[in-house]
């Protein structure tokens, strides 16, 4: 065994701490399928959000990690239950009444109300699949519809049929009275309408692999369980996708641990081993409320990426899969500012530290080598001191503060300039509230530009910094935290901001100088149009 991979094996990274648990699977035997299968669902009711790319990412890391540790080829299966019966027709979709219409059918059988695709379960697959795509995730689709009307599943259906009362026996116990008294696994799909049918069944013959129930008109219907003719109802649906797949690894939300624990029972009774699982906490929206696809209450993966970078929101996903977090617009910049941080620092750690690193588990262990020499949040307080959305501005300050660095030579600091632009225009400029100074802080504020007048042209940003503080302390400032804040708040319109050296050093000494002089003299801030060649 080489030394990464025993680094790997004893890693505590949870991704690498993942896929050792699933290889413990395979010490006794390979692989039935002669691959190690991770799956990922996808219910297509709603149109894909942040959630579902989450379920996706962080598979795909521990699909990496088991590759790191392991010699199994292994493959990642993307499954939609698209044969399901639409419920609910979510309130953020077109033609809401034509929907409402179709309510009952498989989502495969509604016309799709955006009109570009052959029904409304396709045209959400499609969604999901250029998100997937667009992040490089190398997957298979799966389609329920397409995979019940094939065959399949049969083998599996014919299975659930077969052991259906013991199936039935874990179930009923988890249901209602009223529900209990006409619960089936099998949902027949109705021959005239075309619709998923909830309904008792009066017979069934495992033999002939049917089922019968009764219609409307209260007419005996005797339906094939195989071929597309019936599907399963959720608990008994999933286990016999296990068993019918091979799925060896799969993930799932906090929200379904009944529901797996359930599946679990019923994989087995069916002679499958149920995958190994990790439970992830649920994203919350910016009311602390989960994140639904039906209600669209969350960020979708295209408002993530106007305002970071992919790799932002593959570190998002990173962080504390065990944990509950705020998912909104708001969190962006921190996780933006969070991944250029470990990726700076990556290539100057030891193996082991690297595999603790978020950025191996993100880049499957190759990183790109060049990191951004500057982070988001001083980039959005220097677009918000200059006031502009025009990029060349702030290359202007840019150029002047590291004059190796050109939109040619780092691409990754030229996106996070367009990033941090409209961030700054959506979010930043409409909260921007400048406060006057008091006569203390006027007169605090006088003895910080003389002091920046002072200072040699090349100093550094830390030396900057200390300076700053020297100042707020021989102004009376015993709590320096306050003097920031008013900084912030008089200079920069906002309550916190970045390091002031820092922020300093990129804006430019004269122009910091001359931001302060306008304060002092009344001048409106929001009117002060800074150009980079100042």
């Amino acid at each position: 065994m080489s030394e990464f991979r025993s680094l790997a094996i004893k890693s505590k990274a949870w991704p690498l701490a993942e896929a050792h648990k699933l290889l413990r699977r395979f010490e006794k035997s390979a692989p039935s399928n002669g691959y190690v299968l991770f799956e990922t669902g996808y219910g297509p009711s709603g149109l894909p959000h942040i959630g579902t790319f989450g379920e996706v990412a962080r598979t795909t890391m521990v699909r990496q990690a088991f590759l790191a540790i392991s010699d199994l080829p292994t493959k990642l299966v993307a499954f939609s239950d698209d044969m399901d019966g639409l419920r609910t027709v979510p309130g953020n979709i077109p033609a809401q009444e034509m929907v409402n219409a179709h309510i009952g059918m498989p989502l495969t059988s509604i016309p799709d109300p955006f009109g570009t695709h052959e029904s409304y379960a396709h045209h959400n697959n499609a969604r999901l699949r250029s998100f997937l795509d667009h992040f490089d995730f190398d997957y298979e689709f799966y389609s329920a519809t397409e995979c019940y009307r094939s065959g399949r599943f049969d083998d599996a259906l014919r299975a659930v049929l077969s052991h259906y009362d013991e199936i039935v026996a874990i179930i009923l116990p988890t249901l209602g009275q009223e529900r209990q008294a006409t619960y089936s696994p099998f949902l027949p799909i109705c021959p005239s309408t075309g619709k998923v049918l909830q309904v008792p069944l009066i017979s069934r013959d495992a033999d002939a692999g049917t089922v019968t129930y009764r219609d409307e008109q209260r007419r005996s219907v005797e339906v094939p369980v195989t071929g597309g003719h019936c599907k399963l109802q959720w608990k008994a649906d999933w286990a016999m996708r296990w068993v019918a797949l091979n799925v060896d690894y799969e993930m799932s939300g906090k929200d379904l641990i009944p529901s797996l624990h359930l599946s679990s029972k019923i994989c087995r009774i069916l002679g499958g081993q149920p995958p190994e699982n990790l439970t992830y906490e649920l994203f919350l929206d910016e009311n602390g409320e989960k994140i639904s696809k039906s209600r669209g209450n969350g960020l979708t993966i295209d408002e993530w990426l106007t305002y970071g970078p992919r790799e932002s929101l593959s570190f998002y996903m990173y962080q504390s899969p065990r944990k509950a977090k705020r998912l909104y617009f708001d969190v962006i910049p921190r996780n933006v500012d969070d991944y250029l941080s470990h990726l700076a620092k990556f290539y100057s750690q030891e193996k082991e530290e690297q595999l603790k690193n978020p950025v191996w588990h993100i880049h499957s262990g190759s990183p790109p080598v060049q990191a951004s020499p500057l982070n988001f949040s001083l980039l959005l307080n220097l677009a918000g001191a200059c006031h502009t959305e025009d990029k060349s501005v702030l290359w202007g300050f840019i150029t002047r503060y590291t004059s190796n660095s050109s939109p040619e030579t780092n691409p990754l600091l030229h996106e996070l300039v367009g990033y941090a632009l409209q961030y700054y225009r959506d979010f930043v400029a409409p909260t921007q509230r400048y406060r006057q100074p008091d006569s203390v802080e006027k007169i605090a504020l006088e003895d910080l530009a003389r002091t920046l007048e002072k200072l040699p042209s090349n100093v550094d940003a830390e030396t900057i910094q200390t300076q700053v503080y020297e100042v707020g302390k021989r102004n009376s400032f015993t709590e320096l935290r306050v003097w920031f804040k008013a900084l912030y708040e008089i200079l920069l319109g906002q309550s916190q901001g970045p390091r002031m050296g820092s922020f300093i050093a990129l804006y430019g000494r004269e122009q910091t100088v001359k931001l302060i002089r306008s304060v002092l003299a009344g001048e409106p801030l929001n009117n002060n149009k800074a150009g980079g060649s100042a």
